[in-house]
């Protein structure tokens, strides 16, 4: 399961599209997050890009902070594909991020 709300996972991919992985945007949201945010994030993208099955996501989560060597917006940050591997994550656990991507263009 993961520890972070649909919006900040749409609201990251937004911000990765929009200003890179590696822009300030983008960082600083990640930095702002709490450390289940975080390892959430980051165990979504390595399903995305691979790394973990779906079933596995638990095992992700206790990898990403087991591993954490360096702080999760620098660590995210150096993944040029992160928006693609996010959205794939998430259509590997069969959660639908199209329409909060609608209901995130639509707040002011």
């Amino acid at each position: 399961m993961l520890d972070i709300s649909m919006h900040k996972i749409v609201r990251v991919i937004a911000l990765a599209r929009e200003y890179g992985s590696d822009g300030v945007q983008t960082r600083n949201y990640i930095a702002d997050m709490n450390e289940d945010e975080q390892s959430s994030l980051v165990a979504l993208m390595w399903v995305g890009r691979g790394s973990y099955d779906p079933d596995d996501i638990e095992e992700a989560r206790r990898m990403a902070v087991a591993e954490k060597t360096s702080p999760t917006e620098t660590y995210l940050g150096g993944e040029p594909q992160l928006a693609d591997m996010l959205e794939d994550g998430l259509d590997a656990l069969d959660i639908n991020v199209a329409d909060a991507e609608d209901n995130l263009r639509e707040r002011p």
